[in-house]
């Protein structure tokens, strides 16, 4: 796959924002995928609407609901942790970051961050680790794994090296197991563009079954390649490394912002969840979950769920637009689908095995509250999906007139125990999910 693909080509229509009328409505579309027939409105069939959540924070006897099982607080006292990893040895490591306040885009008189959530402090750049040594769903230790960091995000334990993904670059750290702190020098190892739309900084790392390669996840730097595809290389990708940063190519393309990244259980299929685009109405475009395969095209930006042309996008590439892929399980429209994980522990009901879990960071380009929840799509043991997304841990909405919500998911990730681990970045907490 050309890295430089359609670089230099594209411009935007003027004026087809929100909060423009438009005469004209494309009728709606059917998109058969894996689980569902999705029924696609077509552009601007409702206006395009910014509607900000307010972030009001949980009190000590509140919590996320997960009907059958127990949710508690793992770690509070976080500054927006967004990404999860448990390490060979059972550690979690938390990649607490936000938007940084230069990056913010400004609407009107409000700063506002990462997906309409504003936040006031500066991004914590760190990674702080968490270790529950006698396995009784509270960790006794707590300390700073790594710091100065840049927008970390990606975490990943390869080999004899600790990996971070930063927002322009990934790194490598000597890991001795076990250790609680990292104090030796780094490597940079491969350059990432950094900057973008709606802040588009996240880059998530996983490491191929055979530890042979590591994918890199790159969204891209605008809405539909409103600032020219020149500012578009190496982004709007899923990136393919050798270990030591060599090599690099371009796995998958066309994939608006990649951010969760697993191998289905029962497969070797790559699978990602992916914000798609905004301001073409309420429920377009839905986000999405799929497998991703080598050289595959997703149409990003200039169709969405295969060959559903974006009207904005000028001119067209017709000949990838006949090739785009339709993704495998749609997510709901404007939900920040970010957090990834597959379940294969002994504790959620049997239902739950070989399924992905996915945080739903919310909307903010929507009359209506959508996301903020944990989603659950069931999967057959040979790793394939089997029915639509269902909502798995709700309660973040506290008032849904008012916008209000306690918090906001993001990073999903499981124990050896089986427990369900999700970083809520609003509300400054991990919870876990037990049975």
């Amino acid at each position: 796959m050309n890295r430089m693909l359609g670089v230099g080509v594209v411009g935007l229509l003027g004026g087809a924002l929100g909060g423009c009328s438009h005469a004209e409505k494309t009728p709606p579309s059917q998109v058969v995928t894996r689980t569902e027939t999705v029924e696609l409105p077509g552009p601007y069939a409702t206006d395009s609407v910014r509607r900000f959540s307010k972030v009001r924070g949980w009190a000590q006897d509140q919590a996320p609901v997960a009907e059958g099982f127990t949710v508690k607080r793992y770690a509070t006292g976080l500054v927006s942790p967004r990404n999860l990893y448990v390490t060979p040895q059972g550690d979690v490591l938390v990649a607490e970051a936000n938007t940084e306040l230069k990056g913010v885009m400004k609407l009107g008189a409000k700063l506002v961050g990462y997906a309409g959530s504003a936040r006031t402090e500066p991004s914590a750049n760190r990674i702080t680790l968490l270790r529950d040594a006698d396995h009784d769903g509270v960790p006794e230790t707590r300390t700073v794994f790594l710091e100065g960091l840049n927008q970390p995000f990606g975490m990943l334990v390869l080999g004899d090296f600790f990996y971070v993904a930063n927002t322009d670059a990934v790194w490598r750290y000597p890991y001795p197991p076990g250790a609680t702190t990292l104090t030796g020098p780094g490597e940079k190892i491969l350059d990432l563009p950094a900057g973008g739309y709606n802040n588009h900084w996240t880059r998530n790392l996983l490491a191929h079954p055979d530890g042979t390669k590591i994918y890199v996840s790159v969204g891209s730097g605008s809405n539909v390649g409103e600032h020219g595809l020149d500012n578009e290389v190496r982004r709007a990708n899923v990136l393919e490394i050798n270990p030591d940063g060599s090599g690099e190519r371009v796995f998958a393309s066309g994939l608006r912002n990649p951010v969760g990244l697993a191998f289905a259980p029962g497969s070797r299929a790559l699978w990602t969840a992916v914000n798609e685009r905004d301001e073409l109405g309420d429920d377009l475009v839905p986000d999405y979950l799929t497998h991703v395969e080598d050289g595959a095209f997703y149409g990003w930006p200039y169709s969405y769920f295969g060959a559903n042309v974006d009207p904005r996008v000028k001119p067209q590439r017709p000949e990838l637009v006949q090739r785009a892929r339709v993704p495998d399980v749609a997510l709901g429209a404007h939900t920040a689908s970010l957090g990834l994980a597959f379940n294969e522990g002994p504790m959620f009901p049997e239902r739950f095995r070989h399924g992905a879990f996915i945080g739903q960071h919310g909307s903010w380009n929507r009359s209506t509250l959508s996301g903020y929840q944990v989603v659950f799509v069931a999967f057959s043991p040979e790793g394939q999906p089997t029915a639509p997304a269902e909502p798995f841990l709700t309660g973040f909405v506290q008032d849904a007139a008012e916008r209000e919500v306690h918090g906001r998911p993001v990073g999903v990730a499981f124990l050896p125990d089986g427990s369900l681990l999700v970083a809520d970045d609003a509300g400054n907490t991990v919870w876990r999910v037990s049975r």
